[in-house]
């Protein structure tokens, strides 16, 4: 199974920080992906991040780069996670939305399945946290038209690991805690579903 791990944006991706600069999803996404997958690595699985340069490369080439894996091994031998930071309304301004979610595409999808583990992952290890889900298709995760998610051959999902627009949200993001916390989550939800 090779697993990819796609870290959000790009440094020069506007926009994509919290209300007072100092925290940038590029960033943050990186290092989460990186430590995702040295743990997979040390477990001995075929992990590697898609995206390691810092500009951000346009989801055309993303989305080319995975599917040129699912021609060389084969669909079912190839699972995305993408790692974002959510952010609430675009006034740069500090709001109260927090919470963990996970979007997958619309409709019944292999990437539904990944996402049931990621949640149960979740559950797990952002206990006190909140866990958004919507149910409105039977099960939790969100769904909409990522592009990531649409046009990649794969099971894929897209997390957000919480709100960079909430101070609350942030401090835990940035936390030891909350690094090894987003970490595990990705971690231990990719190798319920490989298993």
């Amino acid at each position: 199974m090779k697993i990819l791990i796609d870290p959000g944006h790009g440094r020069n991706t506007p926009g994509k920080c919290s209300p007072d600069g100092r925290f940038r999803e590029y960033q943050y996404t990186r290092e989460i992906a990186a430590a995702v997958v040295a743990r997979l690595q040390a477990l001995g699985h075929d992990a590697e991040v898609l995206v390691p340069e810092f500009e951000d490369i346009p989801l055309s080439e993303r989305v080319r780069r995975v599917n040129a894996w699912c021609r060389r091994l084969g669909k079912d031998h190839v699972v995305l996670v993408s790692v974002h930071v959510d952010a609430a309304g675009s006034d740069g301004q500090w709001h109260t939305a927090t919470g963990w979610s996970c979007y997958t595409s619309p409709g019944q999808t292999a990437g539904d399945r990944l996402a049931d583990c990621l949640y149960r992952a979740a559950e797990k290890h952002l206990q006190g946290h909140k866990i958004r889900t919507d149910y409105s298709d039977g099960d939790a995760d969100k769904e909409a038209e990522f592009y990531i998610l649409n046009r990649t051959k794969c099971p894929a999902a897209l997390v957000e690991c919480g709100f960079m627009y909430n101070r609350e949200s942030l401090q835990f993001l940035v936390s030891p805690d909350g690094r090894k916390a987003n970490v595990s989550v990705i971690v231990d939800g990719i190798l319920e579903f490989i298993s």
